[in-house]
């Protein structure tokens, strides 16, 4: 007889390790599917990895600029690129264990191997397809079962997403890397071609080239980062130019042309000219697609779209009984966006009351390279597409004693509020730390906070976050020290 389970998990990453232990805390009995590691790709390969690496990266940054602070250092630093590979490593597969007990601690059944819905409330798992790799060894302790069928009235997709590949530009882990081999080089490339400037590109971009690489970025459209707003990216990318990155926008990489050891991109501007680029690596950072292969949801009829699967605010498809949260669920893909929905949908599915579903428009955003951005809300450029009778408010770092203080006064704080109603459409930021600041402005648009709250709030002194305050100031021709 199937063992049988009220909520079954398909993926152990952000959104379905959070999910499986609220489910878990409110009382009913839940299992986990894994086929690889415990906290999926971000904590294994994305976020939490490329931020030890940028840590190294800001570290050293700080290093070379020594003297503007008055210190002297003889002999110069220098990276090791092995050890900041094998820290990283080590900060992922402490949190991987971390995972394992957490999910001990909730009496949480993990069941190791890979997960097909066979019918509404019932996945067969069969023997994984992925070797069980670092940090993910041993398998934690409290693995019950494996392959088998199981029950459950609750099923939940959180197979999360892979890197999209372009046709003739297929990563081939040698010469043209995904972010997979971009986290843990065997030694760094003298130079680098980096295509696509979202986070991830332009987060490798500003590691690489703080490690001493020669960076070039091409992006398709016309500003980097595309997503956040204009004027914030002409700062970024002001900033990261000054550190010697060259960037093209408007740009694409037509073909590539591999030699023993090096690549060569042809990339065509919008003017339409053609200039060949030669590095000794390429990064693909054209974007991810969800994992929703194998998972039998063709035969279920569950409605995809665009490679991802299709939810409403509280995760459910629409098929009875079967939900998906995180990047297999579409943008934005991003780690917290996954665990919020995780907890909506299981909060939904034990009939608590007054739950609320996931506003993505309310989800922020943060982009960890040097210059840091980060953003909350609609752009300027939306806003004005929406019909929005706005007001804009902006405040440089460089009026801020805290961040001159730092040495880190090229930065920026803008906002965007409704003329009419005083509502926070929109928070963005560039500079030190703003991924730190940016939920300040995530809490105030959840609270429906309005400008004069905003500018009622004491703001302690000195500090960065003082910026926030004076950039609502600005909007409403107030403010005070600029």
């Amino acid at each position: 007889m199937a063992e049988s389970y009220d909520v079954i998990i398909i993926g152990s990453g952000p959104g379905g390790y959070v999910a499986a232990i609220r489910a878990a805390q409110l009382g009913l009995k839940t299992a986990i599917v894994e086929r690889e590691h415990m906290g999926g790709i971000c904590l294994n390969w994305g976020c939490i990895p490329t931020k030890a690496l940028l840590r190294s990266a800001e570290i050293l940054d700080h290093s070379n600029h020594l003297k503007d602070y008055g210190l002297v250092l003889e002999g110069t630093v220098k990276p090791d690129a092995k050890a900041v590979v094998a820290r990283s490593r080590g900060v992922s597969a402490r949190l991987n264990a971390g995972v394992g007990f957490l999910m001990k601690k909730n009496k949480i059944d993990i069941i190791w191997g890979e997960g097909k819905i066979t019918k509404p409330g019932e996945i067969v798992v069969g023997k994984s397809s992925k070797p069980v790799v670092e940090p993910q060894h041993p398998l934690p302790k409290n693995v019950k079962s494996g392959e088998g069928t199981y029950t459950a009235k609750h099923i939940i997709i959180a197979t999360g997403a892979r890197p999209r590949a372009l046709p003739g530009i297929e990563p081939d882990g040698k010469l043209i890397w995904t972010y997979f081999e971009a986290l843990k080089p065997d030694a760094l490339p003298k130079s680098l071609i980096v295509m696509g400037s979202g986070a991830i590109g332009i987060e490798f971009a500003s590691f690489y080239r703080s490690m001493g690489v020669d960076v070039t970025v091409v992006e398709v459209m016309p500003t980097i980062m595309p997503v956040e707003d204009a004027e914030i990216t002409a700062i970024a990318r002001k900033q990261l130019e000054k550190r010697g990155l060259k960037i093209f926008t408007s740009a694409k990489v037509t073909k590539v042309e591999k030699g023993a050891s090096s690549i060569t991109a042809h990339v065509e501007t919008a003017d339409g000219k053609v200039q060949q680029i030669t590095a000794d690596r390429l990064i693909s950072a054209v974007g991810v697609q969800g994992n929703i292969e194998n998972l039998g949801l063709e035969a279920l009829g569950v409605k995809t779209d665009r490679g991802c699967v299709v939810i409403d605010g509280y995760g459910k498809t629409n098929v009875a009984g079967v939900y998906a949260i995180g990047d297999v669920a579409g943008p934005p893909m991003l780690a917290h966006k996954a665990e919020h929905e995780g907890v909506v949908c299981v909060e939904k599915i034990a009939g608590l009351p007054n739950v609320h579903p996931t506003d993505k428009g309310k989800v922020p955003g943060c982009t960890y390279c040097n210059p840091q951005v980060a953003s909350v809300g609609i752009t300027e450029a939306k806003a004005k597409e929406q019909g929005r009778d706005i007001r804009v408010g902006r405040f440089s770092f460089a009026a801020n004693g805290k961040a001159i203080a730092l040495g880190e006064d090229q930065g920026m704080v803008k906002v965007i509020f409704d003329k009419k109603t005083g509502e926070l459409l929109g928070a963005h930021m560039v500079g030190a730390e703003v991924t730190e600041l940016i939920q300040g402005f995530a809490v105030a648009m959840n609270l429906e906070t309005t400008e004069e709250e905003l500018m009622h709030t004491i703001f302690p002194h000195p500090t960065v976050s003082e910026t926030m305050k004076e950039a609502v100031l600005d909007a409403y021709g107030r403010v005070l020290n600029a």
